[in-house]
């Protein structure tokens, strides 16, 4: 461990940490600004601030008293102006990697707190539950009282989730929980807990679930209590999502980056849209109110849930759900060909194989969506190549005060 007089901060780096130059390598000092003297402590490339001597004008007092410690967060500090730019700034910097120039649209910041969370949570040698998020680069849990990014539902529930975590976890254990809100109430999905589920068990854990008035509570797969049907309004119909299943973290991002989506087919003439990477049917749904829809998802839950509440649902075009593993297997050109657009969400992996397809197809209108700019950028070069032309790009910043970015590109055939 080396101590450094002072540190000379030059940018802020991709995943929101300052970084200083020392020796001709970069040091990476997160909670900094470009600008900023400080005096800080490193082994390797990482450091510590001891101080800060010379503070940027952009430098703000985060909006809470974990910021620094808790890992969820790492731009609070960032005034608006700058952590918009910034955010801005890396999808242009990402497409710019694969020889494209991007015309980036300002930074959408839907309102509205995350209605999903995914928390670790430990209990040593007593009855306690330390619940939160871990420190940054560590596997310390910091127990969190506050989050002023989460759903206020989800933060004035913790102390019943630690209630009810105390009774499902042993003792020196620990455990993932995934909270989510639903029309019902709460869900809470408890995994990594491996202890058998007698019917005493079960007893226990249905009294302090309903103590806390959740409308779920499964471990795993295995739904132990159910008050209320845990139901998700997607694109307007409700969804049973089942237990831990994927889902947009925020409901209004997810609504602005439909609204994207369905405007950008609207301007083509479209009849049939598929849905790649369709999850519990986030898109599907709002498409089905204009297009016949053909969803596909390697995830056999979503796809389930996704065509039950299909079947319930009314006032839409027909929508045919098939579980796929779009990686292994992607759509033929032929099999893309019998529709006129396409969207696309896949996760942080992009969806190379599935892009070379659509990219050899005669699709007029592709949607691309993603939470990486560097896998987007990738795709997009393959339809770019493949013949199809980009239109603006959209961030969306549905993880307020983290570095990740969604963005939005469209795509339209060239004659």
């Amino acid at each position: 461990m080396a101590d450094i007089t002072e540190l000379r901060i030059e940018r802020v780096g991709a995943q929101g940490d300052g970084i200083a130059r020392v020796d001709g390598h970069d040091i990476y000092v997160p909670f900094t600004l470009a600008g900023e003297r400080v005096t800080a402590t490193f082994e390797g490339d990482r450091a510590r601030v001891d101080a800060i001597i010379e503070a940027s004008p952009h430098r703000v007092d985060p909006v809470c008293h974990h910021f620094g410690v808790c890992g969820g967060c790492a731009l609070q500090h960032m005034a608006t102006d700058l952590y918009e730019g910034w955010k801005r700034d890396q999808i242009i910097i990402a497409f710019a990697a694969r020889g494209i120039s991007a015309d980036v649209e300002a930074l959408a910041m839907p309102e509205g707190g995350r209605r999903r969370a995914v928390f670790s949570a430990e209990k040593s040698g007593g009855d306690d539950v330390e619940l939160g998020f871990h420190a940054g680069q560590s596997h310390v849990l910091i127990d969190i009282r506050e989050c002023p990014v989460l759903d206020p539902m989800i933060v004035r529930a913790l102390p019943a989730l630690r209630a009810l975590l105390a009774v499902v976890m042993t003792k020196k254990s620990r455990a993932r929980v995934t909270v989510t809100v639903t029309n019902g109430g709460l869900d809470v999905t408890i995994d990594d807990v491996r202890r058998p589920l007698g019917v005493n068990l079960r007893s226990e854990i249905a009294r302090a679930a309903a103590a806390g008035r959740f409308a779920r509570v499964s471990l795993g797969d295995d739904v132990v209590y159910e008050a209320l049907a845990p139901e998700v309004a997607l694109g307007g119909v409700d969804v049973i999502v089942p237990p831990g299943g994927f889902l947009q973290a925020m409901a209004d991002a997810e609504t602005t980056m439909t609204t994207l989506a369905v405007e950008a087919i609207a301007k083509t003439r479209t009849k049939s849209v598929v849905d790649l990477f369709s999850g519990a049917g986030a898109f599907t749904f709002a498409l089905a109110k204009r297009w016949r829809v053909s969803a596909f998802d390697s995830d056999a839950r979503s796809v389930a849930a996704l065509a039950a509440a299909a079947r319930k649902a009314s006032g839409l075009k027909p929508i045919v759900v098939r579980a796929r593993d779009l990686f292994r297997e992607p759509l033929s050109a032929l099999e893309l060909n019998e529709h006129d657009a396409v969207v696309f969400y896949p996760p942080r992996a992009g969806a190379d194989a599935q892009a070379r397809m659509i990219a050899k197809s005669k699709v007029k209108c592709v949607v691309a969506i993603s939470c990486n700019p560097a896998t987007l950028a990738r795709d997009a070069r393959t339809l770019i190549d493949g013949g199809y032309g980009m239109s603006t790009v959209v961030p969306v910043d549905q993880f307020r005060y983290s570095p990740h970015i969604e963005a939005v590109a469209v795509f339209t055939r060239k004659s």
